[in-house]
């Protein structure tokens, strides 16, 4: 028996809501699992063992007999098809809600600034992959985030998930972009070791392939391109191993943007102690910013030549008017034909643009998933 001390407050137990719908769905999804198997199989013992006709051994009974079974295989098949589509179709909602946890929606505009993004998955059937990509509003400006995690697909959902949560947070509370950096190189030092110590207690400090569970997975690595673009329209850039962005000019030009050495990857090998920002120049009114993964740049067609990704943009930025969406319709639709629909790695396009209005207004999210 036990019993609470004096003064001591009772804790009561969490309760979980079920809804009555659900209840009640539970036992007929039961019942249709295991009944259909079991009435198909004893309306063909039945017919072997009770049926006249089943025990003759002419050619007319050996038809009906083989048209029974056949009709019972057939309804097996058919519920084993309709069990395995009802799982596809639960894992592709579970990974569609994982995705728009991790990749939220893009608002059409954030501090007067137009925005858009599309992400491809090389996995067929995946709503998740390893790229990643965040615009936040702050009170320095507007911040963004592309990056690109090693691999592709489930693997590297827990990279994504670790380095985005981790500026979200970092984005408001830090003034300076190179700590920014510096929270997101924790991170993810922090979300390698963890994992590491999870492979090392599931495979046994005894095994070949353990790993010390106090190192960092030595192969994993996220390049990352940060953008704080001021309320001037001023953009400072740190660039960790990513493709710099392309600028789309106002007057129809297409070049790139920022430019020199980029730091190495997160991962391998540590910051600089000093981390100044790339200061790009002035984003002016009527021209925008394209971000991309190397997913773009490195797809190739059947016969091994890769993506022109500047020509592309280059004959996309003649369609006026010029909006976000119009570029990367108009990009999305040459990279599926380069890449005969199937790219080879994950793939993210985004545009950031200035037309002139700087406000907090947003609007509905325009952020799509291409699978």
């Amino acid at each position: 028996m036990i019993r609470l001390k004096a003064g001591a407050p009772r804790r009561a137990r969490p309760r979980t809501y079920r809804s009555p719908c659900a209840a009640h769905r539970r036992p007929v999804r039961v019942a249709l699992a295991l009944g259909l198997p079991t009435a198909w199989g004893t309306t063909a013992l039945t017919y072997k063992l009770v049926c006249p006709l089943a025990q003759q051994d002419g050619w007319g009974a050996r038809i009906v007999t083989g048209a029974v079974f056949f009709a019972v295989g057939t309804g097996l098949m058919l519920h084993v098809r309709w069990a395995l589509l009802r799982e596809l179709r639960q894992a592709r909602a579970a990974a569609g809600a994982v995705h728009r946890a991790l990749l939220r929606p893009l608002p059409a505009r954030i501090d007067g600034l137009a925005t858009a993004a599309v992400q491809l998955s090389a996995d067929r059937g995946a709503g998740v992959g390893g790229d990643l990509y965040e615009v936040i509003a702050t009170d320095q400006g507007v911040r963004v985030v592309v990056g690109d995690v090693r691999g592709h697909g489930i693997a590297a959902v827990g990279t994504v998930a670790a380095v985005l949560g981790c500026f979200r947070e970092a984005v408001h509370d830090e003034d300076e972009l190179a700590r920014v950096l510096r929270r997101l190189d924790r991170a993810l030092d922090r979300h390698l070791r963890e994992r590491a110590r999870a492979e090392f207690s599931a495979v046994g400090p005894h095994a070949p392939d353990a790993v010390d569970p106090d190192s960092t997975v030595a192969e994993e690595f996220v390049t990352v391109l940060l953008l704080e673009i001021r309320r001037d329209g001023e953009v400072l850039a740190l660039n960790c191993g990513h493709p710099w962005p392309y600028l789309l000019a106002a007057d129809g030009a297409v070049r790139t943007f920022g430019g020199g050495d980029p730091l190495p990857p997160l991962g391998p090998f540590p910051l600089p102690a000093e981390l100044p920002a790339t200061d790009c120049g002035p984003l002016l009114p009527g021209e925008a910013l394209f971000l991309h993964t190397d997913g773009a740049e490195d797809a190739r067609d059947a016969h091994g030549r890769f993506f022109s990704l500047p020509a592309v943009l280059a004959e996309a930025v003649r369609t006026r008017p010029l909006t976000p969406c119009s570029v990367l319709r108009a990009v999305l639709t040459q990279l599926l034909r380069h890449t005969g629909g199937r790219p080879a790695d994950d793939v993210t396009l985004m545009v950031v643009g200035n037309d002139g209005h700087r406000g907090r207004q947003s609007g509905p999210a325009v952020a799509h998933r291409v699978t």
